[in-house]
């Protein structure tokens, strides 16, 4: 467990702020030195091509369809995306009364996801999920500065990945989000050179290519630069630091 604890604890750096403690960048981790993992979820592929059996179609512009389905391989994303402002806490990602729903059970990481983003205020006329489902049609999410603040409540980036959720593209992240996003493994959070939340609006036609450090917005034409998620995405792709750890032989199966 010690090997494991070395890992979690340098899983990035951080700057202060007068609000909240947040990331300020996402560089490569300087301590650890990770192997290159293949991820056993069938949706990812190191290629990217669609997964094999896939019914999604090919990336298309946005004249081509205004709904497109999502599709992700291990090195990009594309959908629509959800445009959000700045220091989005955590009440507001997944209210504090719907903390009693356990993510390890599977119908209740499944409610988790429906109450994704409800404690948002009504200025966001827009609602990310629809009443009765479980999941929403955004799988990108736009975020301003110091998104994922208040509370350290791991229900936060969890809520966001049973929605649906493969990314989080931002200006800057509260530290206790970046770090429970990368350890649960259940969202990308990712950190953008500018203002994009300003450019983008909800329903835009995303594609977010992690290899490229890049985002493209198929409905303006516009492209923007991101910061490399660096040696965090392996153990994000793994699906958290304790698969990570076991897949690298750090920790054995029974110690997880």
């Amino acid at each position: 467990m010690a090997a494991l604890t070395a890992l979690s604890s340098s899983i990035t750096t951080f700057k202060s702020s007068s609000f909240q403690p947040r990331a300020s960048s996402i560089n490569p981790l300087p301590s650890v030195k990770f192997q290159s993992i293949s991820s056993n979820n069938p949706l990812i592929s190191h290629s990217v091509s669609a997964p094999k059996n896939s019914t999604v179609a090919p990336l298309r512009s946005a004249a081509a369809s205004t709904t497109p389905e999502t599709t992700k391989t291990a090195t990009t994303f594309h959908g629509l995306c959800y445009v959000l402002g700045d220091n989005i806490d955590t009440d507001q990602i997944i209210p504090a009364e719907y903390l009693t729903l356990v993510p390890s059970n599977p119908d209740e990481y499944k409610k988790l996801g429906s109450y994704a983003l409800c404690g948002l205020p009504s200025s966001y006329q827009t609602r990310f999920i629809e009443p009765g489902e479980f999941t929403s049609k955004y799988s990108i999410v736009i975020g301003g500065d110091n998104f994922g603040c208040g509370s350290s409540r791991e229900h936060a980036p969890v809520a966001l990945g049973a929605a649906g959720v493969l990314a989080v593209v931002a200006e800057s992240y509260a530290r206790i989000f970046f770090r429970n996003s990368v350890s649960t493994g259940e969202v990308y959070p990712l950190e953008s050179e500018k203002r994009i939340c300003e450019e983008c609006k909800t329903g835009d036609v995303l594609t977010v290519e992690i290899g490229e450090s890049r985002l493209i917005n198929h409905t303006s034409g516009k492209e923007y630069k991101l910061k490399p998620i660096g040696d965090a995405g392996p153990v994000i792709e793994a699906g958290g630091i304790f698969a990570y750890a076991r897949k690298a032989g750090m920790i054995s199966a029974r110690e997880a």
